[in-house]
């Protein structure tokens, strides 16, 4: 398990592991998971530290069989960040040079020139501006985008307008001709991209949504796209995962589907930091990225 092989190769004496052969639950106080069964965590009275193996913690927080005494970590690998930004960029490039109309020439043995727009020209908003976002919006800026973000609260970022709270949504929405989801899924957002919201994106915007499925409405998105007043989206993320099969997403040519593999978490890149933070909590020391279990990140 590569998982194993990247922990023990750093510290090989940690006493590891693997549910459901866990032996006396009672001896754990540590874990790390990723879409656990609901409600296991009653099962460990001792536990301490709940780490999730990605950046996202939504469905971890969503079991409340998690103890009052438990932190809640989870990972913030350099890696996964710059595999987010790759993604971004590739899905704001194809459809800033209009790739997807080409291919769709292609298929029709057509060859018709269309004007590039220059990027310097192309306002894209971030929706999300926090650890992942903020890194995302700086390298869309150095290549030369406008770019502005969206955060619950106030926050400065060099040569980035970010608009903040409920008060300021309508004008960071209406300034983003990309739209990019980067926002945690909490209650508060859960839903934001409706008919609401990307109705009042410009006529023409594009959406990439590559935080959570359930963020999106997803029949506000096709009727927006149908109606015209989106050019289309590019979506890493759905709210049922796979997608069925019947799915209206996949024969809506303007939408692009990727697997939810936008950023992957590497196991021997992360390694370093599960260590850390076990090694924290045996000496009582504040661990890592903690989340704000009321807040949701």
């Amino acid at each position: 398990m590569p998982w194993v092989a990247a922990i023990k190769a750093i510290s090989p004496d940690i006493d590891l592991r693997i549910w459901p052969d866990d032996g006396d639950k009672a001896d754990v106080s540590f874990t790390l998971v990723w879409a656990q069964p609901q409600g296991i965590f009653a099962q460990y009275p001792n536990l301490k530290v709940i780490a999730s193996m990605g950046a996202g913690v939504d469905n971890l927080l969503q079991d409340s069989s998690i103890p009052d005494q438990a932190t809640v970590v989870r990972m913030v690998d350099p890696r996964l960040v710059s595999q987010m930004g790759d993604y971004v960029l590739a899905a704001v490039l194809n459809h800033v040079r209009q790739f997807p109309d080409y291919v769709q020439q292609q298929q029709a043995h057509q060859w018709q020139p269309m004007q590039p727009r220059n990027i310097d020209e192309v306002t894209v908003g971030v929706m999300g501006v926090g650890q992942i976002g903020s890194a995302v919006a700086a390298r869309l800026r150095r290549l030369g985008f406008k770019v502005v973000g969206w955060s619950r609260r106030a926050k400065v970022l060099a040569e980035i307008h970010v608009f903040a709270g409920q008060d300021q949504l309508s004008s960071f929405l209406a300034a983003s001709e990309i739209l990019i989801c980067l926002l945690p899924l909490t209650a508060e957002t859960e839903n934001i991209l409706n008919t609401g919201t990307l109705g009042q994106l410009p006529q023409g915007a594009y959406v990439v949504n590559v935080a959570r499925g359930k963020h999106l409405v997803e029949e506000d998105l096709l009727s927006l796209i149908n109606n015209n007043h989106l050019a289309g989206a590019c979506l890493d993320v759905c709210r049922q995962e796979p997608l069925p099969q019947d799915h209206p997403f996949w024969s809506q040519p303007k939408i692009t589907i990727t697997p939810h593999i936008a950023s992957l978490t590497d196991p021997v890149s992360v390694a370093p930091q599960i260590v850390d933070n076990y090694r924290r909590m045996i000496t009582g020391q504040l661990l890592l990225n903690w989340v704000d279990r009321q807040q949701g990140y």
